[in-house]
């Protein structure tokens, strides 16, 4: 019986693949047999998660790029064509928030600036998808077939509180996914969203836990939110990765946002 989810021949270009949650992301396409570009700024973290990669057996490559220039996107494309051939698989996982765009308890929203507002947006919606979208989406286009897999967030959903300009920008990702979803839809490319529920990493860490492993006042309050009583870990949001990113697996899947939260989105009171 034919693996459903075999990527051997895939090519997978992996934005935020320098971090934890896209490293993981990473893992597990070239652990299924893709080939791995991983797209970021940090040539020292890049070379780190290469050389975790290959020594599991996989193949995989650094290259330097900024997700806010047309022109880097560009010149990563195509030096990823030129190694392994025209990207199938695309990860938007870039992104994350600035305090600018956070209105903390006793803030004024009236009074938060358009500078805050507009960096969010760009570092998630400008950046983190609609540019690589643009730049490799033309590539698969041209191919006739690719699989595109934004990373929204449970705030694309419900706005959660104080983070008003991340939930915003990450409600417009899911947007524009169920958008490109339906322009591309008969051009062989899906395009698909993954919504992650609350995973410790690099930029939510603080919020999350104190430096002595414990929850923080709000972790306390998401951990009370979420069923299964726990965060989530990276390597728990490999198989939506994989089945999206599969042909044979998902080849009927476009326009879905899919939820891996613990439960946090089933409950309300």
């Amino acid at each position: 019986m034919t693996n459903l989810f075999d990527l051997s021949g895939e090519v997978a270009a992996v934005f935020g693949g320098t971090g934890v949650l896209g490293g993981a992301m990473a893992d597990a396409l070239a652990a299924a047999g893709a080939k791995v570009a991983i797209l970021g700024r940090s040539a020292e973290r890049g070379a780190e998660r290469v050389r975790a990669i290959e020594k599991a057996g996989g193949a995989a490559f650094f290259q330097q790029a900024d997700a806010m220039s047309r022109e880097s996107l560009t010149a990563a494309r195509d030096a990823i064509t030129a190694k392994y051939g025209t990207p199938t698989v695309l990860i938007n996982g870039a992104g994350g928030n600035k305090p600018e765009g956070t209105i903390m308890p006793g803030g004024d929203f009236c009074k938060m600036g358009m500078e805050g507002w507009n960096a969010v947006f760009d570092l998630n919606l400008v950046g983190g998808t609609l540019l690589p979208c643009q730049i490799f989406g033309e590539a698969m286009v041209s191919a006739g077939k690719g699989s595109i897999i934004n990373i929204a967030s449970m705030s694309s959903i419900i706005p959660l509180s104080r983070v008003v300009a991340y939930s915003a920008s990450k409600a417009a990702v899911l947007n524009l996914t169920l958008w490109l979803a339906r322009e591309w839809a008969t051009k062989g490319v899906r395009v698909n969203a993954i919504s992650p529920g609350f995973f410790p990493a690099e930029q939510n860490r603080r919020m999350l836990m104190k430096d002595d492993g414990t929850y923080t006042e709000r972790g306390q309050s998401i951990i009370g939110h979420t069923p299964m009583g726990r965060f989530g870990t990276a390597d728990e949001l490999a198989g939506a990765t994989v089945w999206l990113a599969a042909p044979r697996a998902s080849g009927f899947v476009t326009g879905q946002n899919i939820v891996v939260d613990g439960g946090f989105s089933s409950v309300t009171i």
